[in-house]
């Protein structure tokens, strides 16, 4: 499906919805600094063929403006003729989308989310021990044990694609860029804040534990 072709009705509800994830994560102060990104896909899923919503790069996001968002394809690039840029990181959000055939990715930088990253770098992965949170991810199992993963960060945006590829769990909604941000995806956007809020929780949850065994 071109661009062109995807209904403009389902364009609009992809802005409308970011722009209420966007004000709801920058009243949470999620948003520090013009960091973070959001995106949803329009139009069907194909992965050698989709579009999706994704904030602007440099934007206040605590603010809302008509530039806020724009449209990109698979690759990155614009969909259509604009003067806004896409976030370097919009190469991340398209392999995750090539890699899961998601809905929805959103992307925050917090201190949980860094500290952590750095505390378990060595293992590259996140513990998280039998926390009823867990069950967010359709997780279901008695005491359940998951790992998030954490990959490399790179100032260089394409040289961090690969590692995401290699380290995804698709069982787990989520990848951690060391000490940067954590990105979550769900079937929509939904479903994709419900991850994030969880991977919030359980990363302040295990940074207060790890020091509380000390």
């Amino acid at each position: 499906m071109t661009f062109a072709q995807i209904p403009l009705e389902h364009k609009q509800r992809a802005l409308a919805e970011l722009t209420d994830v966007k004000r709801l994560f920058a009243n949470r102060g999620w948003f520090q600094g013009t960091s973070g990104n959001l995106s949803i896909r329009v139009g069907d899923y194909a992965p050698d063929d989709f579009h999706f919503a994704i904030t602007a790069s440099g934007k206040d996001k605590s603010l809302s403006t008509p530039e806020d968002f724009l449209f990109v394809d698979r690759e990155g690039k614009p969909s259509e003729p604009t003067m806004l840029k896409p976030s370097a990181e919009t190469l991340i959000h398209c392999e995750i989308y090539k890699q899961t055939g998601c809905g929805a990715i959103f992307h925050v930088h917090t201190v949980f989310n860094n500290l952590v990253s750095e505390l378990f770098w060595e293992r590259k992965s996140i513990p998280v021990d039998g926390v009823e949170l867990i069950k967010a991810f359709n997780i279901w199992d008695e005491e359940a044990q998951i790992d998030i993963p954490i990959v490399s960060n790179f100032a260089h945006i394409p040289s961090i694609v690969p590692e995401v590829t290699e380290r995804l769990d698709k069982r787990i909604p989520g990848i951690m860029l060391r000490k940067h941000g954590i990105y979550a995806w769900g079937a929509n956007a939904f479903e994709a804040k419900r991850h994030l809020e969880a991977f919030e929780f359980l990363f302040e949850y295990v940074y207060r534990w790890e020091l509380l065994k000390r």
